[in-house]
């Protein structure tokens, strides 16, 4: 894969419900899915937009079980060098560094505040290498915006930029809450961060997927046994969007429009 270190290149969802998750996500995002024998004997679900993967589906590991949620797969070029930079900036090791087979080494990680996250170097079979295109800003059926809630931004934003690189030279004002920061990989904008309203909102990573339209999505959540967080609702630079729990308990966001 051709992604820039610190980009992410897979998001996958733990989830207790494989099958009502792979039919509330095929109806919402419209991805198939395919299912691949795994080393450990558990198969795993790859969510599909055409022929081409960009998600994953899973149980959560039994080395480090987890609520219903999602994940990303952060593109680093040593899994054992960023685990001790992990550690040294007081986070923590979730899952020990591991080599998949024609997949590549990761391993699961949480950063200061507990947020949990996987690093990844890939390491695709001959004749499969080329970018991953699970992120994308202006592709349909992808993950468009990446958006951590923190208890403290500014310890975040240090944490991450060391990490893998990121800067940030844009923030958008949020009253009480402070400052809604946003966040780049070189040229690309991957998201932003913020503090949480209260101390009973999680901390955590939340993905906005690409969707035709957000209200639909919305109407779509509700049938399929989901609930709305926050939306449908238009957002700067010319996108809609809504914020959601699916019927196993993971939050996860949806995106409408082209951003501006």
């Amino acid at each position: 894969m051709a992604n820039p270190p610190g980009t992410p290149i897979w998001y996958e969802l733990l989830t207790d419900d494989v099958d009502a998750a792979k039919q509330f996500y095929g109806e919402i995002v419209g991805w198939t899915t395919i299912v691949h024998p795994s080393p450990g004997g558990t198969p795993y679900t790859i969510f599909n937009v055409g022929e081409t993967g960009v998600a994953g589906l899973a149980m959560p590991p039994a080395t480090a079980p987890m609520a219903p949620g999602w994940l990303a797969y952060f593109h680093v070029e040593d899994v054992g060098g960023k685990l001790t930079e992990v550690e040294a900036a007081g986070g923590t090791t979730l899952m020990p560094a591991t080599d998949l087979p024609n997949v590549g080494r990761i391993a699961l990680v949480a950063d200061p505040q507990g947020v949990p996250f996987y690093l990844m170097t890939p390491a695709p079979p001959p004749g499969m290498e080329g970018e991953s295109t699970s992120f994308s800003p202006v592709l349909p059926g992808r993950c468009s915006w990446n958006e951590l809630v923190t208890g403290d931004q500014q310890a975040a934003l240090a944490f991450y930029s060391k990490l893998f690189g990121w800067t940030s030279t844009e923030s958008m004002p949020m009253g009480a809450m402070g400052d809604y920061t946003f966040v780049d990989a070189g040229e690309v904008r991957l998201g932003a961060m913020m503090n949480r309203a209260g101390p009973d909102q999680p901390l955590k990573w939340t993905f906005y997927f690409h969707v035709p339209d957000a209200d639909a999505a919305a109407e779509q959540v509700k049938t399929l046994g989901g609930q709305i967080v926050m939306g449908p609702m238009d957002v700067p630079g010319g996108q809609r969007i809504i914020l959601a729990v699916d019927p196993q308990g993971a939050s996860v966001g949806f995106v409408s429009g082209e951003r501006q």
